[in-house]
């Protein structure tokens, strides 16, 4: 990488996550710019061609303990927590960065998004606690990946719902019978 755009990369690195999650993902990139460092900011959105990458870039290191926490969460005693744990901090992602989740539901099926790599890679995160689970007789055999993927997109929608986020955490606790088993 060429040092002005890793000068951009790291710039974004030290302020933009946090104000991607004040502003939402909506957000103009010069919302998210660091406070006190527009000047800097501005020139730099030349380095991200389009949103996707935009995103990718103040996200990968979230995208990347998320994935790595599923990893982490695959030698727990306990293959349904760990499931239903990574779940919740899946949910949780996506509430804490407000409108994350049409991207990622965009991107996790077009090869040229520059999410693409991070979605494929946290849909098999969760599909390898899934299967885990599914082997243990923990969990229903019938789920798929794709489908734990999309119940983490409802479940992150409805608690972006002014009306519906206080019922997020009963759903998901309902969700989560839904999807265990009686082992």
């Amino acid at each position: 990488m060429r040092a002005d755009a890793r000068k951009n990369y790291d710039l974004f690195d030290r302020g933009g996550p946090g104000r991607l999650c004040e502003q939402g993902a909506e957000a103009s990139a010069c919302a998210i710019s660091p406070a006190g460092r527009a000047s800097e900011w501005e020139p730099s959105i030349a380095t991200f061609p389009n949103r996707d990458s935009l995103l990718e870039a103040l996200l990968r290191s979230r995208f990347a303990a998320l994935t790595a926490r599923a990893e982490s969460l695959l030698l727990a005693a306990d293959p349904a927590a760990a499931l239903l744990e990574w779940l919740a901090e899946s949910v949780a992602f996506t509430h804490q960065h407000r409108g994350i989740i049409a991207p990622l539901m965009s991107a996790i099926d077009d090869p040229e998004s520059a999410l693409h790599s991070a979605c494929v890679a946290l849909r098999a995160a969760g599909t390898s606690l899934l299967t885990r689970a599914q082997q243990a007789g923990l969990a229903r055999p019938d789920l798929s990946g794709e489908e734990l993927f999309d119940l983490i997109a409802a479940l992150a929608w409805l608690r972006e719902q002014p009306s519906h986020a206080p019922r997020a955490e009963r759903i998901l606790a309902v969700l989560a019978d839904a999807i265990l088993t009686a082992g």
